[in-house]
């Protein structure tokens, strides 16, 4: 095969591509707090300074209202296809702090595995494009067997405005065939997957004002409106004790998955009592009654609370009445529902059940549209190839209960599909403490990068 060559190359240089990948989940690059403003940077300097050094070009650093873009591009390939890479350098705060085993920003290998936030979630999938990438230039000697454009953003984990208004205005700067996304998981352990569905979200905050100022509950107590109370109230009518969504309309016009892909979903190696055992580890599993479990993650609207700062926490006792309360709401889309009817019903809902004596205000933070891509394509049938070459076995699709908002504003705006090519495990903790990437499939990730690259520019 003509990229043999460049898959020894990254067969030799497996020491150092987990090496280099490991300084860059030592920067604390998290986007949602602005104290890591110059550690989200130094990532992105740190991304662009490695795309430089193994030839790629036009390597810069594009400005945005929050935290800058990398670009980099290799045109040279004429007369073959553009793929578009995409990734982020971006992570989620580390907390809490007091469950991680080894501290989130020292990677540490154990049983096999890279531990570190950003690790699988996305650091180390981008990485694999990277060394991809250098694997094939060296190969060919600075030549490459297609056309590559590449796109990492900083603001993934807090809604990715930045990268879509780019998306959106400049969308001849990106222009492309397909893009490639590797921020999904395997289905399982050593089993090729590509995920071919996505959830929308519209993540929101909800605010409760009471009184003008806080009170002190035993001189005003039972008088005043207690904000926190209020906001409970108004968060038990979201949905009922069967998990069913309360909001009016919520559900209609939702767009069932089809039969053949029901019973592709029956056919995986699922097993709900070890997802309930090893991945929720919860006393039982919640939800709809009627659906099955990958049903209700993958092609169901859900409604979660993630957390209601404010009032007193401390240690020891206040007696407090808070003057104001907040709660971050979000609800997971599916094909059928748009983030802009959804929100409005959520908020006409919300002001239809407001107790007394309080305001509230819904308050969107960002949003992204649900997708199901088509599997009926040259560039999903080159990555089928290329996995089964690298794993040894057919590769299965899947929907993700999670959210890529930007495979979004790559259909509507530069009119392109997305493969979504991930390696990660569902036991990786993206998103919690320990998350992990298995080091067997981050170089298995690479292998198959390479191979799909070649089987594109053929």
């Amino acid at each position: 095969m003509a990229d043999s060559g460049a898959l020894e190359f990254a067969a030799a240089n497996e020491d150092r591509f987990l090496s280099e990948l490991k300084d860059l989940l030592r920067i604390p690059s998290v986007s949602t707090l602005p104290e890591h403003a110059g550690d989200v940077r130094k990532a992105a300097e740190f991304v662009a300074a490695e795309l430089t050094r193994i030839g790629m070009q036009n390597v810069r650093l594009i400005e945005t209202s929050g935290h800058p873009l990398v670009y980099a591009d290799h045109l040279h390939a004429a007369g073959k296809p553009t793929v578009l890479c995409y990734g982020h350098y971006d992570v989620q705060p580390p907390d809490p702090l007091d469950e991680w085993k080894s501290p989130p920003f020292e990677p540490v290998e154990r049983s096999g595995n890279v531990y570190a936030r950003g690790a699988v979630d996305d650091k180390g999938q981008m990485w694999m494009h990277v060394k991809a990438l250098e694997s094939l230039l060296v190969e060919g000697k600075g030549s490459l067997p297609l056309n590559i454009r590449l796109i990492v953003e900083g603001e993934e984990e807090v809604g990715g405005e930045g990268v879509a208004h780019y998306v959106k205005e400049h969308p001849e700067a990106l222009k492309a065939d397909v893009a490639l996304v590797s921020d999904t998981e395997m289905f399982a352990d050593g089993l090729p997957t590509l995920c071919v569905g996505l959830r929308g979200m519209v993540y929101t905050e909800i605010e409760v004002q009471g009184a003008r100022t806080d009170l002190h509950s035993g001189m005003y107590g039972g008088a005043a409106p207690n904000p926190f109370v209020s906001l409970a109230q108004i968060i038990a009518q979201l949905k009922d004790a069967e998990g069913k969504i309360q909001i009016p309309g919520i559900y209609d016009g939702i767009e069932a998955p089809s039969a053949d892909e029901l019973q592709a979903w029956k056919a995986l190696p699922f097993d709900e009592e070890h997802y309930r055992e090893t991945e929720v580890g919860s006393k039982e599993l919640v939800g709809e009654a009627g659906y099955s479990v990958l049903e209700r993650t993958w092609a169901r609207p859900t409604l979660d609370v993630h957390g209601m700062p404010g009032g007193f926490t401390g240690a020891g006792a206040k007696t407090v009445i808070p003057a104001k309360a907040v709660a971050k709401v979000s609800l997971r889309l599916v094909p059928g529902m748009t983030s802009q009817k959804t929100f409005a019903q959520l908020k006409e809902y919300v002001a239809s059940i407001v107790p007394r004596g309080v305001e509230v205000a819904v308050r969107m933070v960002h949003s992204g549209e649900p997708i199901v891509i088509g599997t009926d394509n040259t560039f999903v049938r080159s990555a089928t190839e290329a996995m089964h070459a690298v794993f040894g076995c057919d590769t299965v699709f899947i929907r993700s209960g999670g959210s890529i908002p930007i495979v979004g504003e790559f259909e509507r705006h530069l009119k392109i599909p997305t493969v979504m090519m991930g390696f990660g495990l569902p036991d990786d903790n993206l998103h919690a403490p320990n998350e992990k990437f298995k080091i067997a499939n981050f170089h298995a990730g690479i292998q198959s990068i390479i191979r799909f690259f070649t089987l594109v520019g053929r």
